[in-house]
């Protein structure tokens, strides 16, 4: 995802009439953040603390450009989240973007920001058949299947060693299938067939061993055609061999949609002895935003950061951006907005007090079942 894509993609799953409406806790109020360097384990409420309580990582993808020249937004990062994603410079067009030379300097700084604060890092993302190169676009139309190929594996074992012992979740293939359960039609399918999949993780898998290796996919939060074709890919790779770790649910939601049935989905895909993530959690409107559809926004985020703490395999849930003024919805969706935790000058809304409510009631929730927590 990013905030410049995903036109014409199909709305995903969302929050309807029902949702449930908030009461914000004065044991809350006017304490959205604790600054960098004073946490206090008996004071700190935030996120990234009371997440803690159950073993969760509560993690934010990063705008870089506003990492690098915004204070507020700075403090955020680092004080509410623990993991981040780069929303974008992972991405090949970034990192590589003529052909053999590398500039993985962005990226860096991030995973630098990362260790200075205590974070883990999700790497995103491998292989996708968006924000590819020009160079690359250009010429795999004349390529042969063994050149892109070629090209492809050198890609992922490039990145994945670059980075090697400092991606704690690598989202290695993103959206290969349509919404009806067949395989996207990229130029990954066109020339490579299906195997360019388990290939990539194969690959992602010999450049770190160590790094725990996701499929990630948009709306396989409901039980349908595309969340059944791609809980059948992941039995087969299982059954495979191929070294496949968890999966990741990105949580696009929209209050005109009815809710997902997300924790059931989790538990099927953990049952396969995968772990899960929600990856690229936000909830969009209509604007202006009414308190009705305020609270389905907040009914939202409850029920997804619930779901994922009812299922022990749930290792993360990030947000998809948290201020809305950095957000993509508004550039992709017309006239929808408002999706994210902090309101366009950086202050908490309503929906981030729901996610603080929601991690200090489940302290007694299963914990996660990954060590490198």
């Amino acid at each position: 995802m990013t905030s410049r894509l995903r036109a014409g993609l199909v709305a995903t799953a969302v929050i309807g009439a029902g949702a449930v409406i908030l009461t914000q806790s004065a044991a809350f109020a006017g304490t959205p953040s604790t600054p960098a360097g004073h946490h206090n384990p008996g004071q700190d409420t935030s996120l990234r603390a009371l997440a803690a309580q159950s073993g969760l990582r509560i993690g934010t993808a990063v705008n870089t450009d506003a990492l690098a020249s915004d204070d507020a937004y700075r403090s955020i990062t680092a004080t509410q989240f623990s993991s981040v994603t780069p929303e974008n410079v992972m991405k090949w067009e970034v990192v590589e973007p003529a052909q053999g030379t590398y500039d993985w300097s962005a990226a860096d700084r991030l995973v630098a920001f990362a260790e200075q604060n205590d974070q883990l890092v999700r790497g995103h993302t491998l292989v996708w058949h968006s924000q590819l190169p020009a160079w690359l676009t250009a010429a795999a139309p004349s390529m042969s299947a063994d050149q892109l190929r070629a090209i492809l594996k050198k890609h992922v074992i490039d990145e994945v060693t670059h980075f090697r012992g400092k991606i704690w979740q690598w989202d290695v293939v993103n959206e290969a299938f349509n919404d009806d359960g067949t395989l996207r039609d990229s130029i990954w399918l066109q020339k490579l067939g299906p195997s360019y999949i388990e290939d990539a993780f194969r690959w992602a898998h010999q450049a770190d061993p160590k790094a725990l290796l996701f499929y990630n996919d948009y709306n396989i939060e409901f039980t349908g055609p595309k969340s059944n074709a791609v809980y059948a890919l992941v039995r087969d790779l299982k059954a495979k061999g191929v070294p496949i770790d968890g999966v990741g649910f990105q949580t696009h939601l929209d209050t005109q949609y009815p809710l997902p049935d997300l924790q059931s989905n989790l538990q099927r895909f953990s049952d396969l002895g995968l772990k899960v993530a929600e990856t690229e959690v936000d909830v969009r409107t209509t604007l202006p935003v009414t308190p009705v559809e305020q609270n389905a926004q907040v009914g939202g985020y409850t029920s997804t950061l619930q779901a994922c703490l009812a299922v022990r395999s749930c290792l993360s849930y990030t947000v998809w951006g948290f201020g809305d003024a950095y957000s993509w919805v508004p550039g992709v969706f017309a006239g929808e907005g408002a999706a994210t935790i902090y309101d366009e000058n950086l202050q908490p809304k309503p929906e981030y007090t729901a996610l603080q409510q929601t991690l200090a009631l489940a302290a007694g929730a299963p914990g996660r079942n990954d060590p490198r927590r």
